[in-house]
């Protein structure tokens, strides 16, 4: 990378190439381009194209500059692919050449009209005859953009990085493509979308410290939503059977390759329903999003091949953590637990409960040896607050975690509507919040107000995208699919 002071100086003499732009007559920074292809359509139809010898107005960012002479080799990359140009002096006359010479840096984005021939090396190229200005860049791109030691810098400045790896582009052309195909996969199952407040007066739907915030207005303190999910069953409530939200969500808890405090969650209600149900219509949107996306039910994640097709091993919980650390949930104790945790070495806080203990052993003892996608079902009771219990067994839930490749990627079940034991079940979350656990689920008396005029056995679900495009993309953190995630300050 260049030094500051370098950096200063180059900046200072691209301020005089703009002004000297400008007192020749020229824009510095024109509206419009006359723009006839872009690269890629180029690139496609270029045999075409060129037997046809018709000039075509290209426009881009010029990213290698390679002088020979009379020659300049340039190659201009827009937003869809890259093309090699070049000027000759004798073609575009000396007065031209050396405008060019003096006044375009590596970084520029311009606009080149000419006609485009195959090198000796059979090389797709286009020969410029004219060209112009579009954006002077004032700031030299970086030599050298790669290696761990930049790896923050590419992601506080993802402009740069999105200029120099065609990976990481690709990696986010695929996110849209996925969430564009998942929309279209709920609509074909009649699901319908909605907006629900971002800005809430009482967070809940999650297990999660929030951010807070005021509004002047109204002079009220306010929350970001930790999950749409109470707002998403008022609709239930209110006749819609299925509803659907993608959207952000804030959680105000620790940064690492699985969180960022804010995120995009899609949630889906689904009236007259259970998880069971639910298990199958998951199965259902990976095969249609794998195959529109991908055209395969395979991918690679971490040097290990995942395979999705279904259906999906179920396993309960209480068995999985047996299995794997020899705890029989429903024998232990809760003292006999803590002691089992602190021997693994895991933290626990007094005011966890048996179940919270519980699922911490299994995130750090079974979840990271799950890899082919796999359905965690029943819970214990008092897992999740708005979660129903099975019928014919009180003390396991009626609800599943989908894990793949060691990741939690979905937290589905059938949905608590007993507006009484609702009221229990966050009066008991309200002593442990009152207790010192801020990530409790709190009292909301208009959600319980609205489960007493009656809600529809329903069943829910909710999957962080970026979870979802990480592994799908075959990257190690979510950094790697969000365009601008949280940073620490510089100092």
């Amino acid at each position: 990378m260049k030094s500051m002071a370098n950096i200063s100086e180059i900046r200072k003499n691209r301020i005089k190439k703009v002004r000297k732009i400008l007192s020749l007559g020229f824009e510095s920074y024109p509206m419009k381009t006359e723009r006839t292809h872009k690269i890629s359509e180029v690139i496609k139809s270029f045999s075409k194209l060129e037997l046809g010898g018709k000039e075509v107005v290209l426009v881009g960012r010029i990213v290698s500059w390679r002088g020979h002479g009379g020659l300049i080799f340039l190659d201009l990359k827009d937003g869809t692919d890259k093309i090699q140009t070049f000027l000759r002096k004798d073609k575009i006359g000396e007065k031209g050449f050396k405008f060019f010479q003096d006044i375009f840096d590596i970084g520029d984005i311009i606009e080149a009209k000419g006609e485009l021939i195959k090198t000796k090396t059979g090389e797709k190229t286009l020969e410029i005859s004219d060209f112009k200005i579009l954006t002077k860049s004032l700031r030299p791109l970086p030599e050298k953009w790669h290696g761990l030691k930049d790896v923050e810098e590419r992601y506080r400045k993802r402009y740069l990085d999105l200029i120099f790896n065609v990976e990481v582009k690709k990696n986010f052309e695929l996110r849209s493509k996925i969430i564009r195909n998942i929309r279209n996969f709920l609509e074909e199952e009649d699901f319908i979308e909605v907006e629900t407040p971002i800005l809430q007066p009482l967070y809940g739907g999650a297990k999660a410290k929030p951010f807070k915030t005021h509004l002047n207005a109204l002079d009220m303190d306010l929350y970001l939503r930790i999950s749409p999910e109470l707002y998403l069953k008022r609709l239930l409530v209110g006749g819609f059977e299925k509803v659907y939200e993608i959207g952000k969500c804030f959680r105000n808890e620790g940064i690492d390759k699985h969180h960022n405090p804010d995120f995009t969650m899609l949630e889906f209600y689904w009236a007259f329903s259970d998880y069971k149900d639910l298990m199958k219509l998951t199965e259902r949107m990976f095969d249609f999003v794998l195959g529109k996306v991908f055209r395969k039910t395979e991918i690679e994640y971490e040097n290990k091949k995942i395979i999705f097709k279904s259906p999906w091993e179920r396993v309960e919980f209480n068995e999985l953590l047996k299995t794997q650390t020899g705890i029989d949930f429903e024998e232990i104790s809760k003292e006999g637990l803590l002691k089992k945790a602190k021997a693994l070495n895991i933290k626990t806080g007094g005011e966890m409960s048996k179940v919270e203990i519980a699922d911490e052993i299994y995130k750090k003892y079974c979840r990271p040896k799950i890899l082919n996608p796999t359905f965690i079902i029943h819970y214990p009771a008092g897992f999740q607050p708005l979660a129903k219990s099975l019928p014919k067994d009180s003390s396991k839930l009626a609800n599943f975690q989908l894990v793949i490749g060691g990741i939690e990627l979905v937290n589905a079940f059938s949905e608590l509507n007993d507006p009484l034991e609702q009221e229990k079940r966050f009066k008991e979350q309200e002593t442990l919040f009152k207790k010192g656990l801020e990530e409790a689920q709190r009292i909301d008396k208009d959600f319980l107000e609205a489960l007493e005029y009656g809600m529809p056995p329903a069943s829910g679900f909710g999957m962080g995208i970026g979870r979802l495009v990480a592994l799908l993309t075959g990257s190690n953190s979510l950094r790697e699919v969000i365009l601008f995630p949280t940073m620490r300050r510089k100092k």
